[in-house]
């Protein structure tokens, strides 16, 4: 069980007020105090401004990079289909059996597809 601590406002030697206050450790008053204060600055319109302001800023940039991821993924999807493209040319006139230039084809199908369809889905969103 907690001690109180016992305090009363006197004037001329009565009493005027008396009241019961509980310790606190200064921790919790400066956590009391910040919590409050943090209370009273949400309430203001320079705040709300700022979150707003901030909310806009990190979905414009969160746009951005969302488009930049999908440039960059698609470059890279079509580089290495131009590179399995030229695989395919390099097994097609080596090799005349179809094994190893239908392997570098669906390759270069699919990584090209990839890197079409990143760009298409740029296009989409805008």
């Amino acid at each position: 069980m907690r001690k109180t601590a016992r305090a009363g406002v006197f004037y001329n030697g009565k009493l005027i007020k008396s009241m019961t206050m509980s310790p606190l450790s200064t921790g919790q008053k400066l956590g009391i105090a910040a919590r409050v204060a943090g209370q009273q600055v949400r309430r203001t319109r320079t705040f709300g401004a700022v979150m707003k302001a901030g909310r806009m800023t990190a979905a414009r940039w969160g746009r951005v990079l969302g488009q930049l991821w999908l440039e960059v993924t698609g470059f890279v999807f079509l580089a290495l289909a131009a590179i399995g493209g030229l695989a395919f040319w390099r097994e097609w006139t080596k090799h005349r059996g179809p094994g190893r230039p239908v392997l570098a084809a669906a390759f270069t199908l699919l990584f090209g597809w990839f890197g079409v369809s990143s760009f298409w889905r740029i296009r989409k969103r805008h």
